[in-house]
């Protein structure tokens, strides 16, 4: 029987993690959610997900970004390999940008802030799927 590849909706939105839970697990996936960077660490250190998918701005400001640190300050794999896909409205409120445009040739995936993708939320669900599926092949060559 072939496992379901893991994956954790990290939003403090409900309604916005449950919807993505429902489209993710349709598709095949097995999900869970968290609303906080602190409640996403505990769950990765006894579920060890596949992939993440993170939203940025929670209830402490920029909880994602944290979150996406502390896992790659992580000496040991796999919590540091996990591929994380950050899921947010951040560059709709700043001008700041945290990854470069996808038709931006200087720049390559993770340069800024080291995730495998960056999508602004709500980010179109075939693309969302699209980027899942892309990141967990990624991880099964790999392994």
């Amino acid at each position: 029987m072939e496992t379901l590849a893991r994956i954790l909706v990290v939003d403090d939105d409900h309604d916005i993690s449950t919807s993505l839970r429902l489209v993710l697990e349709h598709a095949g996936y097995e999900v869970r959610e968290a609303s906080s960077a602190d409640d996403a660490f505990d769950t990765i250190l006894q579920w060890t997900p596949d992939l993440i998918l993170l939203d940025v701005m929670m209830p402490d400001a920029t909880e994602g970004f944290q979150l996406v640190w502390k896992l790659r300050g992580r000496v040991q794999p796999p919590l540091s390999e996990i591929p994380i896909i950050i899921h947010s409205i951040i560059h709709a409120t700043t001008d700041l940008r945290f990854y470069p445009s996808i038709h931006d040739p200087e720049y390559a995936p993770g340069e800024f802030l080291p995730v495998q993708a960056f999508l602004d939320k709500p980010a179109p669900l075939a693309v969302l799927l699209r980027e899942v599926r892309s990141n967990l092949r990624k991880v099964a060559v790999a392994s």
